[in-house]
């Protein structure tokens, strides 16, 4: 196929795609002329196009480093493939309509439109994301979800230098803001010149709603505040949330905790992750049922996951809301020094916060409500909830929200230290990473005959049982006795 024709089936995408009009296609396919560095237009033929528009982004972008109008730098590629991937999608005016008008049939079908072409456009970016390594571990609370996250490209050297030399700016002020929609981005940004962004009101607030560009689970969306603001855990977040799978009943939406060491990646921007996927924790049952004095409408029970997690279901959401906030005030100022929880530190520094996860099924609302805890201790210098240092050589980041509900997001350090570790298994020439040494001797330990056939088994199942720990790392109130014990004291507290 000739770049000329090329040209022709991406601007007929882009006319596809409703931003555009038939009138526009010379306008288009000019403007896709200039930007790969071509003259002329062959004769094409408009045409039914069969191949994906990520196969046609491609040719386009091989015939501008041909012509010497785009380097090999991946930052610059990067912005040059959001600039032509632009054409095919709408202004925000434009997209924002076309889900309304979707809506009005029904919330799936809107969120499906917003999908699609949030794929297509390549502004979710479906090949990096096909990359991550995926299974399942069947843990005592069910089957975790193992990922390594290989979805974000390494940077290259000449990278690293370009970002060192680049100018510094600061705007947008942080990439959950709006300012990002349309956002051609630069050496040490990236580009958001195809991004958009559905406008939500929520209860008199302006939000926004996207999807995530390197997404861990199905349809991971972002839903983040018009205002850059810190996050904050408040009774307006529950009642947020509630009123989010109001609007998208087909959707969880969670927020992360608003502490460091317990909170996300993100605490300056409030915002809150969505999408369609169950994970393991809303598998999780209920093993033992409590009353909310104060809220005798509200079903409340002990979720049985490593976490320490209390569930509340309603069928009145603003009712939910206030019943949320309640057991948040009680943690808040609950400390029970035999398990090493305190709410405040010398300084009236608060550690305790909520974690908290909404869902709408048929009639009734739902929360789940982790405990969290950021205090830490000469012991546990990172954090006494945080992952223990014996994990840490596999996972030492926060345990955000995606991980409380069971989605192991391990590092991409993993995929080449495990291929070491497997080397070692098998008796062969090894770089192993000395921090993976004493877990590697303790797997052959247990592992008497390892063989090529079995190797990947043994370690991706060795990698399930340390998530499982770094969860019960994470819990406040401990699946022992004593913690059982601690978490019946802090509950008799709710019923007063």
């Amino acid at each position: 196929m000739t770049i000329s024709q090329t040209i022709c089936d991406f601007t007929t995408l882009a006319i596809e795609a409703g931003g555009w009009m038939e009138m526009d296609r010379i306008y288009l396919q000019n403007r896709i002329l200039g930007m790969i560095g071509e003259n002329s237009l062959e004769s094409t033929k408009i045409r039914s196009v069969q191949q994906e528009s990520l196969v046609l982004l491609d040719q386009l972008v091989e015939q501008a480093q041909k012509n010497k109008v785009l380097s090999d730098l991946p930052a610059e590629i990067e912005i040059f493939e959001a600039q032509l991937m632009d054409f095919l999608t709408p202004p925000p005016s434009v997209v924002n309509a076309f889900f309304a008008q979707h809506y009005a049939n029904s919330p799936e079908e809107a969120t499906a439109y917003f999908y699609q072409l949030s794929q297509r456009n390549d502004y979710i970016k479906t090949r990096a994301i096909a990359k991550n390594i995926k299974y399942t571990y069947p843990s005592s609370y069910g089957e975790l979800e193992i990922t390594i996250n290989l979805s974000k490209p390494e940077k290259d050297p000449k990278q690293i230098i370009a970002e060192k030399n680049a100018e510094k700016v600061n705007y947008p002020t942080c990439m959950l803001c709006m300012a990002n929609e349309g956002y051609k981005g630069r050496l040490n940004y990236p580009a958001r010149t195809n991004h958009r962004i559905i406008r939500m009101n929520l209860d008199g607030e302006s939000w926004g709603f996207q999807y995530s560009p390197y997404a861990y689970y199905n349809e991971h969306s972002i839903i983040l505040s018009e205002e850059h603001r810190p996050m904050k855990i408040t009774k307006e977040t529950f009642a947020r949330l509630l009123k989010i799978t109001e609007v998208l009943p087909h959707y969880f939406v969670g927020s992360n905790a608003d502490l460091p060491i317990v909170g996300g990646s993100i605490l300056a921007h409030d915002h809150y992750q969505a999408g369609r996927h169950e994970f393991p924790m809303a598998k999780a049952p209920i093993e033992k049922l409590f009353k909310l004095t104060a809220y005798p409408q509200v079903i409340a029970g002990i979720v049985k996951w490593p976490l320490s997690v209390i569930r509340l279901q309603a069928t009145d959401k603003e009712l939910l809301a206030a019943a949320a906030n309640y057991v948040l005030e009680k943690w808040a100022n609950y400390s029970d020094q035999s398990v090493a929880i305190s709410a405040f530190s010398s300084d009236k520094t608060p550690h305790h916060t909520i974690t908290p996860i909404a869902r709408k099924h048929e009639h009734y609302f739902e929360l789940d409500l982790v405990l969290r805890d950021n205090n830490v201790s000469k012991e546990h210098p990172e954090g006494i909830f945080h992952p223990h240092r014996d994990v840490q050589h596999i996972k030492k980041e926060n345990i955000g929200l995606i991980e409380v509900m069971g989605l192991a997001v391990l590092p991409p350090r993993l995929k080449d230290e495990l291929a070491e570790v497997e080397n070692y298994l098998l008796g062969k020439e090894n770089a192993i990473a000395e921090y993976h040494i004493e877990w590697a001797k303790q797997l052959k330990m247990e592992n008497s005959t390892i063989t090529e056939e079995t190797v990947t088994h043994v370690i991706y199942h060795a990698l399930g049982k340390v998530f499982e720990r770094v969860l019960e790392d994470a819990g406040v109130f401990k699946r022992d006795e004593k913690g059982q014990a601690a978490l019946k004291r802090f509950i008799e507290t709710l019923g007063q």
